[in-house]
């Protein structure tokens, strides 16, 4: 695999402006993956950072997520302004933690462990890389149905395309998943370079492709007046219903990268690159939610039913050449977006949980076997399924993480961390904690995620009903456990602090204050 040329751990200033003493950084905590960018590493521009989020926002779940808004009864606008509004929200968090990966050029892993500790760092970062192993199989399912499109109508009603009740899809689409998945593993050989370079380079073209089909339907459909005239279907409480757990579900879309943002941010050139870069987000997410939602509306005048699924309009459109940029479209819109969000995160996790054994390459490679065992095609079923229970769910999980980390880096650290404790497994360190676990953040964390669970539990049919006050928990999922945690953390870390205080000096409590 391409490597970055790794950072020297030597005297001297470093990229982001912290001192390093001589010292040795323990070997079950740093590799060339982990540790701090160098000057030279930092060549994120602001439109890299930019082309990294058309990237990402350019794709099949995104299109499907705009879709399923007015699938589910809002109107063409409601469904604009919810994923405007949550995506605003999300940008707060996105720059605030991304600050320490450009200020450190540390990833989020070796972030983490100032909250959690040294050692308690792994579970923040293993439940990050979990919902990025789910995203992964998502999008290489994506990919494969692309590849399932070129295949001859023969093929396709041959027996391989019967449903098996057992696997819950047919060998023939299965075998398509398999192959794009596969397909993949070459990009992710070459490191983070390699994934800067897709981006900025894709980044036109699917922009061109997006234009190209909003052109196709308006043409078709004469005019966006369709897409217009539709209005909700919903009453005012119906809509209001429907719109917390729709906003919850639009931001968990992203929390998975607002977590993990610093793998990124750390090779940016300055603050303001990652801030400028990142500030479009909501006006690229509200500018494909627009095409996603006029397309959608087109369908209905051009073929006489709604089509919501963009991989199933595209096989509809037919022709040669359409066909070949659609598969083009697909595949680039689903590997920018993929590898960027789903492998990165895992991959670092695992590289953290054990350096001398993981490297990026590996940690990606079981990234990916772990994404076959999601079964996506499962998770892709309906816009409920999609929206409601993985979505919503999983914000649950990364909510009390983001809140516990920004808590601590600003409110605790206020910006001001040890690189060399970052490093460091000595029971001296700033981050060891009690035995380089953090037991404010882990208390936090349970605290940020139960009172989720019931909701859940309902959602996913295991229990019949709960009470009200659950089910609000559960719609706002994100917001509870990011808010609650993050007040729970510092709450926690500040009454430790004042403890120490009045300790002799050899009674210290472990803290980092």
């Amino acid at each position: 695999m391409h490597q970055l040329p790794s950072p020297p751990f030597s005297s001297g200033k470093s990229s982001g402006g912290t001192m390093f003493d001589e010292f040795e950084p323990d070997p079950t905590l740093a590799n060339d993956d982990l540790k701090p960018t160098t000057p030279t590493q930092r060549n994120f521009h602001w439109w890299e950072m930019a082309s990294l989020w058309i990237g990402l926002v350019v794709g099949v779940p995104s299109y499907y997520m705009a879709a399923s808004l007015v699938d589910l009864g809002m109107a063409w606008w409601q469904g604009i302004a919810t994923v405007v509004a949550a995506n605003m929200i999300l940008l707060v968090p996105l720059v605030l933690t991304g600050h320490p990966g450009t200020k450190y050029g540390i990833s989020f892993p070796v972030l983490a462990r100032s909250s959690f500790g040294i050692r308690g760092a792994h579970v923040p970062t293993l439940l990050r890389a979990l919902v990025g192993c789910g995203w992964y199989g998502i999008e290489s399912w994506i990919g494969g149905e692309a590849i399932f499109l070129l295949l001859p109508d023969s093929i396709k009603q041959s027996a391989f395309s019967q449903l098996l009740p057992w696997l819950g899809t047919s060998p023939l689409e299965f075998a398509c998943f398999i192959a794009f998945w596969l397909a993949q593993l070459a990009m992710v050989w070459k490191g983070m370079e390699g994934i800067r370079d897709l981006e900025k380079y894709s980044a036109p073209i699917l922009i061109i492709l997006t234009s190209m089909l909003l052109i196709w339907a308006y043409v078709k459909a004469a005019g966006l007046g369709h897409m217009l005239s539709l209005s909700s279907r919903l009453s005012s409480s119906e809509f209001w219903t429907l719109f917390f757990p729709s906003l919850t579900a639009n931001i968990s879309f992203w929390a998975t990268v607002a977590l993990n943002i610093p793998d990124f941010t750390r090779f940016a050139k300055t603050q303001r690159d990652q801030i400028i870069g990142q500030a479009g987000l909501p006006f690229f997410m509200g500018a494909f939610t627009f095409v996603g939602l006029a397309v959608t509306s087109s369908t209905q005048v051009i073929f006489g039913h709604v089509i919501s699924n963009p991989i199933q309009l595209l096989g509809q459109i037919g022709g040669f050449t359409t066909m070949i940029l659609a598969i083009l479209g697909i595949s680039l819109a689903t590997i920018t977006t993929n590898i960027a969000a789903n492998i990165v995160a895992p991959a670092n996790a695992l590289v953290n949980l054990s350096p001398s054994k993981f490297t990026f390459r590996r940690g990606a490679l079981l990234t990916a076997l772990l994404g076959i065992a999601f079964q996506p095609w499962r998770l892709l079923k309906s816009s409920e399924s999609f929206v409601y229970t993985w979505l919503v769910g999983y914000s649950a999980l990364l909510g009390p993480i983001g809140g516990i980390v920004l808590a601590d880096y600003y409110l605790i650290q206020r910006t001001n961390l040890s690189i060399q404790d970052l490093y460091c497994l000595s029971p001296g360190g700033a981050y060891y904690y009690s035995g380089g676990v953090n037991l404010a953040a882990m208390v936090a964390l349970v605290i940020g995620i139960l009172p989720v669970i019931p909701g859940f539990l309902q959602k996913v049919a295991i229990r019949s009903s709960v009470p009200d006050a659950f089910v609000v928990i559960y719609n706002n999922a994100w917001f509870f456990s990011f808010f609650s945690a993050g007040l729970i953390y510092w709450i926690l870390s500040s009454l430790k602090t004042k403890q120490n205080k009045h300790l002799p000096s050899d009674q210290l409590l472990p803290t980092t204050s």
